[in-house]
């Protein structure tokens, strides 16, 4: 899912001199040409070791891969992919955030960031400097309550059915913020992909790193809106160091 930590997260596996992951290999303006002839050739090109990128380590052969957000094919053709996954010994993990609302204030500062583009005129998801950060944390978005549950619904059903669709191949679920608060969770993904465990380190820079209440421009409307429904459990957010 996008804003999840993905960017992060790939780059701490690709720390790792034995894991190459090739960032969004299905994103960009390819889209209108999909199908699964197109996704399967694709595929074929990283596991065949033919597929080049910058972001990925190209001589790695240990454990090769890619970044795979849901909204670019994979429930439209969930099920030749799965096939394709068992024939090839593919392993997937699943990186999902357990806070949502923290996740759809990522979403939205970066939305606007692609218009305003805050630092320098240049547009950056991720950054390197807690300057750049704060930069880009000083926007407040204002939310659409009344289509938060329904938004989180949707999330739900979509993550949900993408577990269900792949529940057969070998795979592993990651949540963001074991990551952040559980050290051996890289340990546990590093045995899971069977390469020898390290420390890993990343250069990226969190953006948003104060309580929600302190990062949405009308929080007391969000609040009343989730408060006392199956999604108040967002509104209390203690992981934002």
């Amino acid at each position: 899912m996008q804003r999840s930590g993905s960017g992060w997260f790939e780059t701490l596996l690709n720390d790792h001199p034995n894991i190459s992951s090739h960032g969004e290999i299905f994103g960009g303006r390819e889209r209108q040409y999909w199908n699964f002839t197109f996704i399967s050739k694709r595929l074929d090109s990283v596991y065949n070791l033919d597929y080049k990128s910058s972001a990925a380590k190209n001589e790695c052969t240990s454990a090769v891969g890619f970044k795979w957000m849901l909204n670019q094919g994979v429930m439209e053709y969930h099920r030749e992919i799965l096939s394709y996954f068992r024939r090839r010994g593919v392993s997937v993990i699943f990186l999902l955030r357990r806070n949502l609302l923290r996740r759809l204030v990522s979403i939205l500062a970066n939305a606007y960031d692609k218009e305003m583009k805050l630092l320098n005129g240049t547009h950056k998801s991720h950054v390197h400097s807690k300057e750049e950060a704060n930069t880009l944390a000083y926007f407040k978005p204002v939310i659409n309550h009344q289509a938060l549950s329904e938004s989180f619904h949707h999330i739900v059903r979509l993550t949900g059915n993408a577990l269900k669709a792949f529940n057969s191949t070998r795979h592993t679920v990651v949540y963001y913020e074991d990551l952040v608060e559980r050290k051996e969770m890289l340990e546990q993904i590093q045995e899971f992909l069977g390469v020898p465990i390290l420390t890993l380190r990343s250069q990226q820079v969190k953006i948003h790193t104060k309580p929600l209440s302190d990062q949405i421009r009308n929080w007391d409307i969000v609040y009343d809106t989730l408060n006392g429904t199956e999604f108040e459990k967002f509104l209390v957010d203690t992981q934002y160091t």
